[in-house]
């Protein structure tokens, strides 16, 4: 009875600082692994909340890497910039941090702060112990890439030479060499990588749009246009390899192989505002004025804010000059 009273009257003993903060971690622990389960489980807002929470607390780079990635899904371009400079000051010698302020600065144009990253992830990676090769690969590979939009074409060649050297399996590398070299006029030197490319990747449409690209450059129409068809192969829906067929077939004189050919996509892909506005050009260039015009009005019908509908803009009677110029 005299416990019980004196427990009654008097006031709490107050926590200690062990006490504390052993409550504070498990208040942060609840949040930080909450917020992982519900981005896990794609409750993005919920996740975001958690987290932000969890680290008011305390600092962690774990918790940073998720609520990056929330950031990221919800669109929060801003607080994800922020974040990620916030992660690179918290933990300035890890290398996932600073590619993820790469992809930042990659959104917001800031090339030159692409390359300074660049460089101390290929520092960082020289002087670990235990630095891994894959994070180097992709570090010349991003400077390359930032390199291109400064036009230093030569410099970017040099990163994915390094690059292919550190992986020679690099696709990825081998197809953005071709592209530098086919703009410094080298189609020759362009071809070989995209056939290493086509090798490495043989079931990836890209490796074939873009050997199709250097065989037109070489004059191999008949080489490009079985790359496109090859693409079809693997996508039937790739508007831009049938879009180019077509075309070619057309500048070649063979229309009705052409409108065949066309008969034959739009079977597969029906709703192809882009196919039936081909097909429309090919028509009236065979002087089927009537077809022309139906294939014309189904790819408005599709898509009523395209080009080629706001030239039309309603008006039927400039139609044998519609495709002046080109439609996309």
């Amino acid at each position: 009875m005299v416990n019980f009273l004196k427990s009654l009257f008097s006031s709490p003993a107050p926590e200690t600082p062990e006490e504390k903060a052993k409550k504070e971690q498990k208040k942060f622990d609840v949040l930080k692994y909450d917020g992982i389960r519900a981005l896990n489980m794609r409750k993005v807002a919920y996740a975001t909340r958690c987290l932000e929470e969890a680290l008011n607390i305390q600092p962690d780079l774990e918790a940073m890497n998720y609520l990056f990635v929330a950031y990221n899904t919800a669109g929060e371009t801003e607080k994800a910039d922020e974040l990620s400079a916030r992660m690179v000051e918290f933990a300035p010698e890890d290398v996932n941090a600073r590619l993820g302020r790469i992809n930042m600065h990659f959104a917001h144009n800031r090339v030159k702060e692409v390359i300074q990253e660049g460089k101390k992830i290929l520092e960082l990676e020289s002087e670990s112990a235990c630095g891994q090769k894959s994070n180097k690969v992709l570090a010349y590979f991003l400077l390359a890439r930032a390199k291109t939009s400064l036009r230093d074409w030569l410099g970017a060649v040099a990163d994915l030479t390094r690059a292919i050297e550190l992986n020679p399996q690099y696709a990825d590398a081998y197809l953005m060499r071709a592209e530098i070299l086919l703009a410094m006029r080298q189609p020759q030197e362009a071809l070989k990588d995209v056939e290493q490319a086509v090798t490495i990747l043989p079931e990836e449409e890209t490796a074939y749009l873009s050997r199709a690209r250097v065989r037109l450059v070489l004059k191999d129409e008949e080489g490009a246009c079985a790359d496109w068809k090859r693409v079809l192969e693997l996508n039937p829906f790739n508007e831009d390899a049938f879009l180019l067929v077509s075309q070619l077939l057309s500048k070649q004189g063979k229309l009705d192989e052409a409108i065949t050919f066309m008969d034959e996509v739009l079977e597969n892909n029906p709703t192809s505002a882009r196919g039936f506005a081909e097909r429309g050009r090919l028509k009236n260039a065979k002087g089927d004025k009537e077809g022309a015009m139906e294939d014309l009005k189904s790819s408005i019908e599709l898509n009523p804010d395209s080009e080629i509908a706001r030239r039309m803009n309603g008006q039927h009677s400039n139609f044998d000059n519609l495709y002046q110029g080109g439609i996309y």
